[in-house]
């Protein structure tokens, strides 16, 4: 076991892995903590809750990176414009996915590199995430889709060779 270290971050245990979100103080890291949480309670993610909001404890176990919230903040969370709140959270989750906010290297399609981060010696799924876009789709689309496969085919008639248009069959039947 790694000991534990503190970082500026937030995580909310959606289903069985958390969302670890990290980004510079302003970026909306609470904002989207909060979202995923009224997501989950909205039935559109599995259920969501809190593990900690601002600052958060890692930890190597056992091949995989736990997440406990800072002592003195747990069930604490900021919603800006009502201020600190209290609200459901849990102690401890393995985290499954990284969420970097106000990214660099947040890109349209991104290399397959930037979508994983070795965090205390764990290799991780990762979502960068420029400023000014919504987290909220990305994070739910990255929980709810597998990556693609070299096996999609474009279609004939698709003018880009992408495949990323409707079929006419579709369209017309």
């Amino acid at each position: 076991m790694t000991a534990g270290a503190t970082v500026h971050a937030s995580a909310v245990l959606v289903g069985d892995r958390a969302v670890l979100i990290r980004g510079p103080s302003g970026s909306g890291k609470s904002r989207l903590a909060f979202d995923l949480i009224l997501a989950g309670r909205a039935g559109q993610l599995p259920q969501a809750i809190l593990v900690g909001d601002d600052r958060v404890h890692l930890d190597t176990v056992a091949g995989q990176l736990l997440v406990r919230p800072a002592r003195e903040l747990g069930g604490l969370i900021e919603v800006r414009g009502l201020g600190i709140r209290h609200c459901d959270f849990v102690g401890e989750a393995t985290v499954g996915l990284v969420a970097d906010l106000a990214a660099n290297d947040a890109e349209r399609m991104p290399s397959p590199e930037a979508l994983f981060i070795r965090l205390n010696g764990i290799l991780l799924p990762r979502i960068p995430i420029g400023a000014g876009y919504a987290p909220l789709p990305l994070i739910a689309a990255a929980l709810m889709t597998t990556a693609g496969s070299g096996s999609v085919q474009p279609l004939d008639d698709c003018s880009k060779g992408i495949g990323n248009h409707i079929s006419p069959n579709i369209a017309t039947e």
